[in-house]
């Protein structure tokens, strides 16, 4: 009985981790002053002091950076760097 709850527990790990690939979330970076779009789940430490999402798609995820209140406007040469990163 044990082996079975431990199989289905290492089994609903997994999917979970499989579940999370292709997300994005917005992260606010104490250290640069800037919000950013990871494909991370984030740690609230440190320098990360606050993480929304997750968002299906990376546009998804933009339009939220931009109506988080804490987050500063990102300037034309940062989204042209965030489109090439695609």
């Amino acid at each position: 009985m044990k082996r079975v709850i431990l199989a289905g527990a290492l089994l609903l790990a997994s999917a979970t981790a499989c579940l999370a690939d292709g997300l994005f979330w917005v992260v606010g970076n104490r250290s640069t002053g800037k919000c950013e779009i990871v494909t991370s789940n984030p740690v609230i430490i440190g320098d990360i002091w606050f993480g929304d999402g997750p968002y299906r798609s990376k546009a998804d995820a933009k339009l939220a950076r931009s109506t988080i209140r804490a987050c500063p406007r990102p300037g034309p040469d940062e989204d042209k760097d965030d489109d090439s990163a695609d």
